[in-house]
């Protein structure tokens, strides 16, 4: 990438004359695909010369990389722009920059433009490894550049990464999305399913495990449907067994799956997997088929309950977790009182729970909402009550029980306690030494939270 070699060059004479390398700083907004893009774009800054900044007041350049799937996201986008401007006016030339989903909306460049004039650079997500050009044509005339592509390129193999964790790592396996559920806006920002080769992502993964990784997750917005475009016979089962020959790699992880898309041969190759960890995250988005139909998601929740009882008949300790949407145009209290009776036949370990959020430009947006707000505020709370309550049994089980757990690193809420991941996905904080983080360490459960559990080291 010529690019590359330029703005480099141009960040020496930044070094020169202000006295040091110029230093960037990525916010990220969203799910783990926009994590693994913010990888990406670090991973070229750091080759372009420019060095990740430790608070913002630090940067010299700042990238916002969004998401658009529920209103509030887009919101702090915004608000965080205003509060850039100040940074702005007392380092003019800090570079602000915008890219990720929310920009490949309808007007977004339009919005952005008005509301934050200062802000530079606006990609969206389709042109990211154009963010060397980009930064080129900016250094060299201090103008602005905004540049959204309205459809999806090739995939661009080999980009450097800049990886938040030595051992363990993100491969996206597939990019885009086909199935135009009548609430999401994700096929209209990621473009089309489009599926790497498998010689592609096994190659990557050896390196990665090679350079000290130890777990991976694959990556896609429906990792199932991975291999369909490319109609050889590829598939995520066979995906999964090539990637389980990789000698070093303990575990693989993947997310998200599709339930219409989740075949008796994926079933078949996970329960005789070795390194799969016994988890999955399975969204049902709602436990009525009528409004399923509504959503267009493939699926009955008789549909959804038969795959169920087929996941635990053939792996029995799997731990279910998934996502539901509450208050969706049309629902009445009959269809959420559908929703309560699938959570308590599945009883899911973790959910994620949302009140449903318009988005412009689905067919969703468009469907007449008859749920207030308090309604759907009142739901959510009762839906959130009924999932603590299966979350807290299920965690219950494991009390003096010991599980192998990936130290991640201190916890978030108490810098002298650390925090791992069982096979099971289950968060735990236990005391130990930060020698044992990217260690695979055996924890015994000594109590059980709704949300967490608590550990100490059993070496």
């Amino acid at each position: 990438m010529p690019y590359i070699a330029q703005v480099e060059e141009m960040n020496k004479r930044f070094q020169a004359e202000k006295g040091y390398a110029p230093k960037y700083i990525i916010l990220t907004y969203g799910c783990q695909m926009n994590e693994h893009d913010s990888e990406t774009l670090a991973g070229m800054l750091e080759k372009m010369g420019y060095e990740k900044a430790l608070a913002e007041n630090e940067a010299d350049l700042i990238l916002l990389n969004t998401c658009c799937i529920r209103e509030k996201a887009e919101s702090k986008v915004l608000s965080h722009l205003g509060e850039l401007r100040k940074l702005k006016k007392d380092k003019p030339w800090l570079i602000i920059g915008v890219c990720g989903c929310m920009t490949q909306q309808k007007d977004i460049v339009e919005t952005i433009r008005h509301a934050a004039s200062y802000v530079q650079l606006i990609f969206g997500t389709y042109n990211m490894h154009h963010l060397p050009e980009y930064l080129a044509q900016i250094l060299s005339d201090d103008s602005n550049c905004y540049n959204i592509f309205a459809k999806e390129e090739e995939i661009v193999e080999g980009l450097p990464a800049k990886r938040e964790y030595p051992f363990k790592a993100l491969v996206n396996i597939i990019y885009g999305c086909n199935n135009f559920c009548t609430y999401c806006i994700v096929p209209y920002v990621r473009g089309r399913e489009r599926s790497r080769s498998i010689a592609n992502i096994v190659s990557e993964v050896e390196a990665l495990v090679h350079d000290g990784v130890k777990e991976i997750t694959l990556l896609g917005q429906n990792v199932n449907s991975y291999g369909k475009d490319l109609k050889d016979g590829t598939n995520f089962a066979k995906l999964i067994a090539e990637i389980e020959k990789v000698r070093g790699l303990k575990r693989v992880r993947y997310m998200t799956s599709h339930p219409k898309d989740f075949s008796d041969e994926l079933i078949e190759v996970l329960k005789k997997s070795q390194k799969v960890p016994h988890y999955l995250h399975l969204p049902v988005q709602s436990g009525s088929s009528r409004i399923l139909k509504r959503m267009n998601r493939g699926y009955s929740k008789e549909d959804y309950l038969e795959l169920i009882r087929k996941i635990k008949e053939a792996l029995p300790d799997i731990a279910i977790t998934t996502d539901i949407i509450v208050g969706f145009p049309g629902e009445t209290e009959e269809d959420f009182q559908e929703t309560l009776d699938l959570v308590r036949k599945v009883e899911f370990d973790n959910a994620f729970s949302f009140v449903y959020s318009k988005r412009p430009g689905t067919p969703a947006a468009v469907m007449e909402d008859n749920v207030s707000a308090e309604e759907k505020k009142e739901r959510l709370a009762r839906l959130n009550a009924l999932l603590a309550e299966f979350s807290h049994k299920k965690n219950q089980a494991y009390l003096g029980k010991t599980e192998e757990v990936l130290v991640e690193g201190l916890s978030k809420n108490n810098a002298e306690t650390l925090m791992g991941r069982t096979k099971s996905n289950k968060t735990v904080i236990f005391s130990g030494d930060e020698a044992l983080i990217g260690k695979f360490i055996p924890v015994k459960i000594t109590e059980a939270q709704s949300w967490i559990l608590k550990g100490e080291v059993a070496l």
